[in-house]
């Protein structure tokens, strides 16, 4: 197993200084992390750089599917729906671990947006272009079917449901997952470190960026042939420093999802259901390991695309939607346990409202040489990263005879945790996993969460979650082994790092989060031997991102 921790982090930084890259990669989130596996994998020394954390921007807070796009077929985008629809299946046979298909139903009620004819024909057109397997495909429900299927959902009106195939995942896990196996495959890879500046050569092209480490402080320079902006949100921050900037511009909106548990809000079924109010806006409902998480919001944001607020009014019209929807005890801002905002970098179209506007992406090429990309869905950052490379491989062909252009790599190859190749294989692994997890002193549910969590890697968590017994801690030996294997195999260097994104916890298991912090931040000072200010200052960062998720509770008064 190639080790990612804060000594190879140290290492890469220095590699990539000492030696121009072939590819420099801004942006750590799906996007960068797809790009830098698929330029390494066509023999590129490529090199990624995030100024935050991994998937700590947007790719860490979608609704956490890697869907189709239904939804997009009102707009009629029907490239996009077929092209991202057909990447669910490589992304499942690629990560399986992380991606699980889950049946979804579209209720559809008298005087709503579809009928049993739209819904029927939609979900057809849509298998079609998505290339869904046999077993997969959609099938109809009337009103009493969907009822059993589905008894919380509101009986009044109902005239019937469609039920298709979508694959849930964890987005951050993904994010890592790719970056693990690009850093794996000879990538060099750092967290926490931002472009501030941009490089050029003597004929104005982009060759580089000046960079701030933002644990030490230090700073340096990367060169490299070829820099790819994937910023996110940020795109257009980067373009500005290149002043390629005029045209088209990032439209963001702001999403918002809500976490209940499940005694509250009892889904038996994913539901993708209709809005009752004039935006016409559709939402998801997805029970998730003893809690349901529902939403979202698309309204715009121009503020500070770092930490998104959620207010009031953003819970509020979440609630009213499932509320109206579903028969269960109204919900009520008590009820919600933990949410998460995040930014959709959408490429701006006039006259359009924010959920109008098409999740396409697009690239741009600046006359200084700098490639950015912007727009998309996660479920296809496997293809973005594909044709951003294309050009991008072809232009160091054509400037370059010694490098022999290559296509991509990547549809067939497996992510970290995604060995042996496909879901038959994984399914095959987790049943002897389990049995070695139990050995290790988990119980049977412990074990099969590592494996599911972790894949094929789960045995090296085994292995810290062996080494508890004997370590002077408080943490249980399962958080023991899954923060020692974040420390040494997925470059947590922030508590958040593990507690928000590597486990989720914080937004799935909020009350073992807060039971589990304190060990966490100490055993974490041990490790890293922090000062006082420094243990300090990450208890702190944590407390934030707690008050970011239950901050709207304060501000009922402010609903109009």
């Amino acid at each position: 197993m190639t080790k990612l921790n804060h000594k190879t982090r140290r290492a890469d930084l220095a590699q990539m200084q000492a030696d121009p890259l072939d590819v420099l990669v801004i942006g750590g989130g799906i996007t960068g992390a797809g790009i830098s596996l698929d330029a390494q994998t066509r023999g590129l020394k490529t090199g990624l750089i995030e100024m935050q954390d991994f998937a700590a921007g947007t790719s860490s807070r979608s609704t956490k599917l890697v869907h189709g796009g239904l939804r997009y077929l009102k707009q009629l985008a029907v490239h996009e729906v077929a092209e991202v629809g057909s990447e669910r299946a490589i992304v499942y046979e690629n990560a399986p671990h992380v991606t699980t298909p889950v049946w979804m139903m579209l209720p559809f009620y008298k005087n709503g947006t579809f009928g049993k004819a739209t819904t029927a024909l939609g979900l057809d057109v849509y298998d079609h272009l998505a290339q869904v397997k046999k077993n997969e495909r959609k099938f109809m429900l009337n009103a009493n079917q969907a009822l059993i299927r589905e008894p919380y959902l509101k009986a009044k009106g109902l005239l019937g449901a469609g039920v298709y195939v979508e694959y849930r995942t964890d987005d951050a896990r993904l994010v890592i997952e790719v970056i693990k196996k690009a850093h794996a495959k000879g990538a060099l890879v750092a967290n926490y470190v931002k472009a501030t500046e941009l490089t050029y050569n003597v004929a104005g092209q982009v060759d580089g960026v000046v960079f701030v480490d933002q644990i030490t402080g230090d700073s340096g320079v990367i060169h490299a042939r070829r820099v790819i902006n994937a910023a996110g949100p940020w795109v257009d921050t980067i373009r500005k420093l290149d002043g390629s900037d005029a045209g088209k511009h990032l439209h963001l909106t702001k999403g918002v999802h809500l976490v209940v548990d499940s005694a509250k809000f009892p889904l038996h079924n994913a539901v993708f259901f209709d809005t009752p109010f004039k935006d016409k806006r559709m939402m998801f409902a997805i029970p998730r390991a003893g809690k349901t998480y529902f939403g979202t919001t698309d309204t715009t944001w121009t503020k500070d695309p770092k930490e998104p607020t959620i207010d009031a009014r953003d819970v509020t019209y979440i609630l009213d939607a499932v509320n109206g929807m579903f028969d269960i005890t109204p919900l009520t801002f008590d009820d919600v346990e933990s949410a998460w905002a995040g930014v959709r970098p959408l490429i701006q179209e006039a006259g359009k409202s924010p959920s109008e506007i098409s999740r396409k992406d697009e690239i741009f090429h600046s006359e200084s040489g700098l490639y950015s990309i912007a727009g998309g869905k996660l479920t296809g950052y496997r293809k973005m990263a594909e044709k951003i490379m294309d050009k991008v491989a072809k232009d160091i062909a054509t400037a370059d005879s010694s490098y022999r252009y290559q296509p991509t790599q990547t549809k067939h190859l497996p992510l970290a945790g995604g060995d042996p190749l496909g879901s038959d294989g994984f399914k095959v692994y987790a049943y002897s996993a389990i049995g070695r997890g139990v050995a290790a002193g988990l119980t049977k549910a412990q074990a099969k969460v590592v494996v599911a969590h972790y894949g094929t890697n789960a045995d090296a968590v085994f292995d810290f979650v062996k080494q508890a017994a004997s370590a002077d801690t408080t943490l249980s030996p399962l958080d023991y082994g899954q923060l020692h294997y974040g420390l040494e195999n997925e470059l947590v260097l922030r508590p958040i790092d593990f507690l928000l994104r590597r486990s989720g916890e914080l937004l799935f298991d909020y009350a073992h989060m807060q039971a589990i912090t304190p060990a966490v931040i100490a055993e974490m000072r041990r490790y890293f031997n922090w000062s006082e200010a420094t243990t300090l200052a990450m208890t702190s960062e944590v407390s934030a991102q707690v008050k970011l998720r239950q901050n709207f509770k304060d501000k009922i008064n402010d609903v109009i």
